[in-house]
């Protein structure tokens, strides 16, 4: 819901307005139903609105609060906002909106930087205190919505995409080699606070920002579960934690109800999504709208699930649509993602949540999703190996495990301008998995795939790709007292029946059989993962340019290499390496990154 920009100077200067306004409406596609700016002094805000919640012009942004001082602009849900405004209510304070907006600017001024505590959903926000000049930044505690800076000694600037900031101009483009190292080791996820852009960085997950006004700033993260197993669940029995697991989903689903308008549900067919709709369906919700898509197969890769995902939709009789996508609309489509993409994303499923979002924001403004069920209970096929891994040889087993290739294979890749002395990315695995708080090697694993790499590759890819359309996706698995349930949960139930066990044993509660029992999917894209045809030449054609060249980012014989035989290289995940190489350089030309 909703794109917000900013800049505040730390000269005495003014803050520049024009670059303010270009950003908001670089985010117009985040929020085609609103527009609004503010600036006071060294401070301007903009935001850009999709209306789900308070659909009045009351809950217009930004949203200047006359008894508290206070103005600020925000972007996302808080689910429990209106128990929260009952109880702000109670203390004294007076709202002029139905809008969670208002819930955010009070509970800051009733509870300063300690409400994200009280917050129940995905938000970014910043509000300004006229009084004093210091302005907050804060991020939900999953990181499912963005917010991306930009600082030089005299200001800085935010936004909720790094498209917009670029669109602000004056942003140092000069690429990031411990980013870029982290990109081709870790299947194109970038850690916060980095991005692959030197004069770029973003806010990370679960972290309240206070800035001063002569840009000094510090930093709390407010939340951080422990991966260990709690006194309070002792002497639980499977079949409780199957209880406990399908209680805490039905209130993750509930809460991300909370709407003014419709909410779908994106249906693969797979437990996840498929769990969303049986729990939607026990809460009444009928003719409920529902959404799958396929594409054309390649060579012996079938590119579509719907036959399960027919299943669903009949079983709980939803109102159901089907998109079906042609291999050729497949590479059409490729250059407006990357447009959408704050980050390079090589999933071949961002095209396909692109091309969905499309479609689904004619029907409806808000959905749910399954994204986040496989990190957070244990769902994909390397985990088993975890569990037998001692907790000291946890990083080094996450390593082997999960990499897209070792520090020498990435020397065949980049220039040794862009390459890093030492494995930057091992570094960093090494010194997560050695911090206390996780139980075992699968518990440290864990933490790391939910708190770090979930947020910048499949939770960063579905706020992109469905807000590029002014759609909202709420993600209940990324509940966060499921969140902390599931990390207290033993892992030998998360990897029991072939991984995500308890889920799959909650599933069988609510679901027809074949759902819960069929084989493991994904979301496959064949036209992109078997190179082939218009995106093999719109590959061909990014990686020859002359800005490419020019760049010196890649070796070319290793390019060469590539482009000589397009599906014979591949990631150790199995990936096409062509395509990791390529996209990179996409996404720079797309924005203008030479």
């Amino acid at each position: 819901m909703c794109g917000l920009s900013g800049e505040i100077r730390f000269d005495d200067g003014r803050p520049d307005i024009a670059a303010v306004e270009r950003m908001t409406d670089r985010l117009a596609p985040r929020g085609p139903d609103g527009r609004g700016l503010w600036s006071q002094g060294p401070v301007a805000l903009g935001h850009r609105r999709l209306k789900i919640i308070g659909l009045s012009e009351s809950g217009a942004q930004p949203m200047a609060d006359p008894q508290g001082r206070v103005v600020g602009v925000f972007n996302g849900c808080v689910y429990n906002y209106r128990e929260l405004r009952e109880e702000l209510r109670a203390l004294g304070h007076h709202f002029l909106s139905d809008s969670d907006t208002e819930v955010v600017l009070k509970g800051y001024q009733e509870w300063g930087t300690a409400c994200v505590d009280r917050f129940y959903g995905m938000f970014a926000f910043a509000i300004v205190e006229q009084d004093t000049g210091r302005l907050i930044l804060a991020r939900d505690r999953l990181g499912i919505k963005p917010l991306y800076l930009t600082q030089t000694p005299e200001r800085l600037r935010f936004a909720s995409s790094l498209p917009a900031l670029l669109a602000g101009g004056g942003v140092d483009t000069s690429l990031d080699p411990v980013a870029l190292h982290q990109y081709f080791s870790w299947h194109a996820t970038v850690v916060a606070p980095r991005t692959v852009l030197n004069g770029v960085r973003k806010l990370p997950p679960a972290t309240v920002r206070v800035i001063e006004p002569d840009g000094t700033h510090r930093d709390h993260v407010y939340w951080q579960p422990e991966y260990t197993r709690r006194p309070e669940h002792a002497g639980m029995s499977a079949e409780d934690w199957t209880d406990a697991v399908l209680e805490a989903l039905r209130t993750a689903v509930r809460r991300r109800m909370v709407a003014d308008v419709p909410v779908g549900v994106l249906l693969s067919g797979g437990l996840d999504s498929s769990l969303i709709v049986a729990l939607l369906a026990e809460e009444g919700q009928r003719d409920l709208a529902t959404f799958s898509v396929g594409f054309d197969a390649e060579g012996d890769e079938e590119g579509d699930e719907f036959r399960y995902s027919d299943l669903v939709a009949r079983h709980f009789d939803t109102d159901h649509h089907q998109l079906m996508v042609p291999s050729d609309r497949v590479s059409r489509a490729l250059d407006g993602a990357v447009a959408a993409m704050s980050e390079p994303m090589m999933s071949h499923d961002v095209v396909a949540f692109h091309l969905l979002s499309e479609q689904v924001a004619k029907e409806v403004k808000v959905v749910q999703s399954g994204q986040g069920a496989d990190e957070v209970f244990a769902g994909y096929d390397w985990y088993p190996a975890m569990a037998g891994v001692p907790r000291p040889r946890a990083a080094q087993a996450y390593i082997d495990a999960y990499f897209d290739r070792s520090h020498a294979g990435l020397a065949r890749i980049l220039e040794p301008g862009f390459l890093p002395d030492h494995d930057v990315s091992a570094e960093f695995v090494r010194a997560h998995m050695a911090t206390p708080g996780a139980e075992t090697a699968l518990d440290a694993d864990l933490r790391l795939d939910t708190h770090v790499l979930m947020v910048d590759d499949p939770v960063k890819r579905v706020d992109n790709m469905t807000m590029d359309w002014g759609l909202e996706a709420r993600v209940p698995f990324l509940d966060h007292e499921l969140v902390e349930l599931a990390a207290a949960c033993p892992p030998e139930l998360k990897l029991a029946d072939g991984g995500k066990g308890v889920l799959k044993a909650a599933g069988r509660k609510v679901l027809p059989r074949e759902v819960v029992d069929r084989p493991k999917g994904y979301f496959p894209v064949p036209a992109i993962k078997h190179m082939a045809g218009p995106v093999l030449e719109r590959v061909r054609e990014a990686l020859t340019a002359p800005e490419a060249r020019s760049r010196g980012v890649l070796r070319q014989e290793y390019v060469a290499e590539l482009l000589a035989e397009p599906n014979a290289h591949r990631t150790h995940r199995g990936a096409n390496t062509l395509w990791q190489v390529a996209l990179l350089e996409i996404w720079l030309q797309t924005h203008g990154i030479h």
